[in-house]
């Protein structure tokens, strides 16, 4: 049994772990642990939320399920740090921990560029200066974002209220041409279940925070697992 433990701010969304460990089967577990503060799309809040201190918690309330991996299921509580910022902050998770780690923001980045894709539309949850940070993390990674749109959700209670229908339309509603890829960042949002549809729309593939998240616990394993319903970053076949 391969254990990837997952820290998740608050809740929100959760249950798409759960979700993603029905599909990939028997031998891997999901656990999720969650740690507290504000659930509020702002710069300072975020950056206490993905403090040193508080992912610490995370990884000792993890412990008792020994994980293999340690994840920081959170995208604009890691991007909002910049990139060395958020490298500083999946090295100290590693290092407390003591297992491989990463966050939601650099698994975006090793999703886009395991399909090949270097230019993206963001269709982002965030109020616009949150979602711009994004932008700058994913450009810092050699990742042109060709356009962006804010969707002003202040809360991640709000985003994980959102209805199936909604996330569809958002991430439908901003698409581009020039794109190879929609992008839809924020781990409150519920997109597992929606991805295949929102694909099949735009005849390309689509990223969303849980699933890339999922992803790159099984990448820093050397694990792969083909699921058809996560769309094609799990049809792709593993080197």
């Amino acid at each position: 049994m391969a254990t990837i433990g997952f820290i998740y701010p608050d809740h929100a969304a959760e249950d798409e772990y759960l979700l993603a460990q029905r599909l990939l089967g028997d031998d891997i577990a999901l656990p999720v642990e969650h740690i507290y503060g504000t659930d509020l799309h702002a710069v300072p809040e975020l950056l206490d939320l993905g403090s040193e201190t508080r992912l610490a918690e995370g990884a000792s309330l993890l412990a008792k399920h020994q994980p293999d991996a340690v994840i920081w299921a959170c995208t604009s509580g890691s991007f909002v740090y910049g990139w060395d910022g958020a490298r500083e902050q999946v090295e100290k998770l590693a290092a407390v921990a003591g297992v491989p780690a990463s966050s939601t923001s650099f698994a975006f980045v090793h999703a886009a560029r395991a399909l090949g894709i270097h230019r993206v539309a963001v269709a982002a949850s965030y109020p616009d200066d949150v979602a711009k940070l994004f932008v700058d993390f994913l450009g810092s990674a050699g990742i042109d974002v060709v356009s962006m749109a804010s969707a002003d959700i202040a809360t991640a209670a709000e985003v994980g209220g959102l209805t199936p229908e909604a996330v569809v339309n958002l991430a439908l509603a901003h698409d581009h041409p020039d794109a190879q890829a929609v992008l839809v960042p924020d781990t409150a949002m519920r997109t597992l279940a929606e991805v295949n549809t929102v694909e099949d729309r735009l005849g390309k593939p689509v990223l969303t925070a849980n699933q890339v998240t999922v992803w790159e616990g099984l990448r820093l394993l050397g694990e792969h697992r083909l699921v058809r319903t996560l769309g094609a970053l799990f049809r792709r076949r593993g080197e």
